[in-house]
């Protein structure tokens, strides 16, 4: 398996600010300039699916396996033989709020889907969580 974690704390956002950003998934598009679109029917919840299309690639069909209101929330993407787990928390600490996501790939194939497309997005996550917190902080 391949595991890798972006953190960052910041007293710009709360964590319920952060929630409402994430769990409102069809307006995505709106803040992260990587994705042509998302569509979420139902609630942001454990079972649920939505649909993600990456400028540039395929739809991709994402599963919510853990959502924890104003906590933390993981979902998987599932690739040719491997899968991709994307997990999100907020911590609450003295220094500020505390974001850390966390890009893990297993399975036969999980390096193949490494060089495609988990070390892009782990590039990204610096500019990306800034990105979120910009807007995240004016909800």
């Amino acid at each position: 398996m391949w595991t890798k974690s972006y953190s960052v704390t910041t007293k710009d956002v709360t964590k319920e600010q952060m929630w409402k950003l994430f769990a409102d998934v069809n307006n995505w598009p709106s803040w992260d300039e990587g994705i042509e679109f998302t569509e979420l029917k139902g609630k942001f919840e454990k079972g649920n699916f939505f649909i993600l299309k990456p400028k540039g690639g395929p739809k991709l069909k994402v599963e919510l396996l853990e959502t924890v209101t104003n906590k933390s929330f993981l979902d998987v993407t599932p690739f040719p033989l491997a899968k991709m787990y994307d997990n999100h928390t907020f911590e609450e600490t003295p220094e500020g709020l505390k974001i850390t996501n966390t890009i893990s790939v297993k399975g036969l194939l999980a390096f193949v889907w490494v060089k495609l497309v988990a070390s892009d997005i782990v590039k990204a996550l610096p500019g990306d969580v800034k990105k979120q917190i910009e807007a995240a902080s004016k909800l």
